[in-house]
């Protein structure tokens, strides 16, 4: 028993001096040249179709790191051996060809059904989308409709457990493990066959991972460097940007990563010209700290049970909700210490705590106020916006330079009420000068909206998950390859 407690601490350490070297060896960094920037039309108007990413004779340095040649080896276990992948850096036109056709067909169906009014399907469709809750309710049902008869996404295979194709599936991380397990399912409809087919490319990194198993422990100041996090993505672009010939032909403009991990925006700060047209899809969407709206996509925050796909819904009816407004939890940022300094603790109707009173839990708190707020803490998004939502309580989002989730299609004004932080002290005042004639419109509108932030397994139309693709799906609308 002594000899193998021996070997096995021999085998830890060795494997441990292996990751750091892997993690800390020079990386030459790719050489991006002639990145054009792209431009979203919004979504109530028909797509811009000048648009467009040329094909350029753009590789990577034949120098790479240590790390790049592991993962460059690297397989997920998954892998399908009969795939069509290859070293072969020649795209056929044709491929190419095919998917802008396919796209350009979407485009038109989706400007017709604008000018139109009507939807079409070659099937009866199980939800409309109807109401003031979005801004076209008619080009946003017709774009799913294409999205799920056309889109199809390829999830790069290199990498291995536990950094790439798995994440964490529960808590406020858990939408970035489920994307990941969704989209990497055999069973997702929105999974390509092969790379040719493909619309969009997915990195299956996950930040959060990253993060646990390369920072953790961190015992000083000198630990938050990124530069760890900046040289494992980069060299995982470099991996399949040597590879295969997709991230150069658009520079990573119909590339994109999932992360719900406070870091995840700062792996752009290595290299910021690498990813100039790399979809970015985070929760941490704060335009002020480099978020693009017209190009990264905002991810919903949600705090994930342990064997569960959401909170309880335990919403009472708009006539049997006692508290005008709720809150609870920790002094995280600069906005929720001015909140708790105007009402932690100070008004009956107004209730402000840093935890749970009153006996009752904190779904149950929200199921009985009309108005539940949501101020940022130490980044921009909350998972409470989503537990409000879950609760068919109107959210009071507080917050500075947040765009959120799904902000091409929804109208966040119809069903929630945003506060600036300057008016916090006024919180009150504005909550109670609406009438309860119009809070009941509003709250029926956060029920309908509901929908479009319940997680399913496997997804199913128009939940979060097929929003998130929808919106990824959109930005791929909006330019075409040249060909």
């Amino acid at each position: 028993m002594a000899a193998f407690s021996c070997s096995a601490t021999l085998f830890l350490f060795s494997t441990s001096l292996l990751v750091l070297l892997l993690f800390y060896f020079h990386y030459t960094p790719l050489n991006q040249n002639d990145i054009k920037n792209l431009s979203l039309s919004p979504f109530s108007a028909p797509p811009d179709l000048n648009t467009t990413v040329h094909v350029v004779n753009y590789t990577i340095k034949s120098e790479v790191s240590l790390e790049a040649r592991f993962l460059s080896l690297s397989q997920h276990p998954n892998t399908d051996n009969r795939s069509t992948v290859g070293d072969n850096k020649q795209i056929k036109k044709t491929s190419v060809g095919r998917i802008e056709e396919d796209l350009a067909k979407s485009r038109a169906a989706i400007r017709e059904a604008i000018v139109s009014k009507v939807h079409k399907s070659d099937k009866k469709e199980a939800f409309i989308p109807r109401g003031s809750i979005y801004k076209n309710p008619v080009a946003f049902h017709q774009s799913h409709i294409e999205m799920v008869k056309r889109f199809k996404v390829w999830t790069y295979k290199e990498g291995e457990h536990p950094l790439f194709h798995i994440g964490p599936m529960n808590n406020i991380y858990g939408i970035e493990g489920q994307f990941i397990d969704e989209i990497e399912n055999g069973n997702s409809p929105f999974k390509a066959k092969n790379p040719d087919e493909a619309h969009t490319f997915f990195l299956p990194l996950s930040i959060a991972n990253i993060i646990h198993y390369v920072y953790h422990p961190i015992r000083s100041k000198a630990d938050y460097n990124r530069d760890r996090l900046h040289r494992l993505t980069m060299d995982y672009i470099g991996v399949v940007a040597n590879k295969y010939p997709y991230w150069n032909r658009s520079h990573g403009a119909d590339h994109f990563l999932v992360s719900c991990h406070d870091w995840a925006p700062d792996i752009s700060d290595g290299k910021p010209e690498l990813f100039k047209n790399f979809i970015r899809v985070l929760c941490n969407a704060n335009t002020s700290e480099g978020f693009w709206p017209k190009r990264d996509v905002s991810l919903p925050e949600m705090n994930i049970p342990f064997g569960q796909l959401g909170q309880k819904k335990l919403g009472q009816s708009p006539n049997n909700r006692p508290l005008l407004a709720f809150f609870a939890g920790g002094a995280h940022g600069y906005i929720r210490q001015v909140l708790f300094e105007h009402w932690k603790d100070k008004d009956d109707e107004v209730q402000v705590h840093d935890k749970v009173v009153n006996g009752l839990n904190y779904t149950q708190n929200m199921g009985r106020a009309k108005f539940c707020l949501c101020p940022s803490g130490y980044e921009v998004a909350s998972p409470r916006v989503v537990e409000a939502i879950q609760a068919g309580c109107v959210p009071v989002i507080i917050s500075d330079n947040y765009t959120l989730p799904f902000s091409d299609v929804l109208d966040w004004n119809k069903f929630s009420i945003q506060i600036p932080v300057s008016k916090i002290p006024e919180i009150k005042g504005i909550l109670k000068s609406m009438s309860f004639d119009k809070y009941v419109k509003m709250q029926k509108r956060v029920i309908a909206v509901r929908r479009h932030f319940e997680l399913n397994r496997p997804a199913k139309p128009f939940d979060v998950i097929h929003m998130v693709l929808h919106s990824i799906w959109l930005r791929r609308l909006n330019f075409r390859l040249g060909t």
